[in-house]
């Protein structure tokens, strides 16, 4: 896999925590190599990824590692997953992502839509999301524990209307943080975003494994009919 130089360096800057080489789940209906970009904005509460939030830390996995691997799986990957962290984070993921199309490889990303303006950018040549949205707008904050007020929602909303317009196929991902959201609450994001034009949103549990002990405790306090069973 090349690129001109330009995008090379750009494309080497991401920061790349860890690396799948063949994964079932990341991408519906594909076999994918998944790449976790370190960083997030966000400190959500049942967050298992604890160890990839900061953004200081460097990476441990090469870009053309990354690259290396989709070159000896050609023909046996259908593409690479740009996942996190926040992979909209970084600067490069851009120029990775048109290296990874330029090589015949399709693209997906795993994104909480939290740099909107970086999405737009990345968008033309991603083939498929996965955007989890959260919560309503109003309820933001308690699950992303970022922000003041709706900000972390406002983007997060921004970034499902540039997916919705681009016709690039998302499915809309809601973890269900039951020390959060009522069922009642759940289901009024599901109306809100049919209205909006999702026609796929598929609504997870949380898992406590990799959590903290503060939310594992939490969430054991929470009555079994407030539990999400999807």
């Amino acid at each position: 896999m090349t690129s001109d130089d330009g995008r090379d360096a750009a494309a080497a800057s991401l920061q790349i925590a860890g690396l799948t080489a063949l994964s079932t789940v990341d991408w519906p209906g594909r076999l994918v190599a998944t790449a976790f970009l370190q960083g997030c904005p966000w400190r959500c509460t049942y967050c298992h990824n604890s160890a990839i939030l900061d953004p200081c830390l460097p990476g441990v996995v090469p870009w053309s590692t990354v690259t290396d691997l989709l070159s000896r799986r050609r023909g046996l990957l259908d593409g690479l997953v740009l996942s996190g962290g926040e992979p909209t984070r970084q600067a490069g993921v851009v120029a990775a992502a048109r290296e990874v199309k330029d090589a015949g490889f399709l693209v997906g990303l795993h994104t909480a839509g939290a740099y909107p303006a970086r999405l737009r950018e990345l968008i033309p040549h991603v083939d498929w999301v996965g955007l989890d949205i959260k919560a309503p707008a109003r309820l933001y904050r308690a699950i992303t524990r970022a922000g003041s007020g709706t900000t972390a929602a406002d983007k997060a909303f921004a970034s499902l209307r540039i997916v919705l317009d681009s016709g690039v196929d998302v499915q809309v991902r809601t973890t269900v943080d039951p020390t959060v959201l009522t069922r009642g609450e759940v289901a009024e994001l599901t109306a809100l975003l049919a209205d909006l034009g999702v026609r796929d949103h598929v609504l997870q549990d949380v898992r406590p494994d990799g959590t903290t002990d503060e939310y594992a405790r939490a969430l054991a306090r929470v009555p079994r009919e407030r539990l999400h069973r999807g």
